[in-house]
C-alpha cells in the first residue's frame, strides 16, 4: 500500500503546474491504466472485503473521508488502516484485502490495472470474510449496515 497527496507528494517525473488559473497535478505518468470508474458513498456505508490476485488499484478521494482498512490476504488479523482526506491517493497492490469505510458521504475515483471493468468487473475479485473492525473503526459503520451485517452472520470481536 502506498500513499500520497496528489497536491503535495509530487515526485518526478509527476508535476504540478500552476499559474494565476490555478493548478494542474499529474496523478500518473506512463502508468498501465485499464479501466477507471468515479464511486459516489454514503455515510455508514461499507465496501470491499475482497482482494485482487492481479489488478492494482489507485484510490483518489475527490469528496469527503474514507477508513482504508486493509491486511495481507494470507495474515487477515493482521489489520491496519488509514483515514484518506481528499487530495489522498492510495495505491492497493495484488493480495492486499482491503475494505473501505465512510465516515461521512464520500466520492473517490479509482484507476485500475487489470481485470476490473464491465464484464471483467468480478473476474480478479476474491471476496473474504470480513475484516474484523476496531470498536473505533466499528463506529464509523451505520445502523443499516451493521443490520446487514448481523442478517449474514458477519460478527465482530
Amino acid at each position: 500500500m502506498i500513499i500520497k497527496n496528489v497536491w503535495k507528494d509530487v515526485k518526478e517525473p509527476l508535476e504540478i503546474y500552476e499559474d494565476n488559473r490555478g493548478a494542474i497535478a499529474d496523478i500518473f505518468y506512463k502508468e498501465n491504466i485499464e479501466h477507471v470508474a468515479i464511486i459516489k458513498s454514503k455515510k455508514g456505508v461499507r465496501r470491499g472485503d475482497h482482494y485482487h490476485k492481479e489488478t492494482t488499484q489507485h484510490i483518489l478521494i475527490t469528496r469527503g473521508t474514507m477508513e482504508y482498512v486493509y491486511a495481507p490476504s494470507d495474515d487477515p488479523k493482521n489489520v491496519k488502516h488509514v483515514l484518506m482526506k481528499e487530495g489522498n491517493i492510495i495505491s492497493t497492490p495484488p493480495f492486499e484485502i482491503h475494505t473501505l469505510l465512510f465516515p461521512e458521504d464520500n466520492e473517490f475515483v479509482v484507476f485500475s490495472s487489470g481485470l476490473r471493468g464491465g464484464k471483467d468487473y468480478e473476474e480478479d475479485t476474491y471476496r473474504v470474510e470480513p475484516l474484523i473492525l476496531s470498536e473505533e473503526l466499528d463506529s464509523l459503520v451505520s445502523e443499516d449496515e451493521k443490520l446487514i451485517r448481523e442478517k449474514h452472520e458477519i460478527k465482530k470481536i
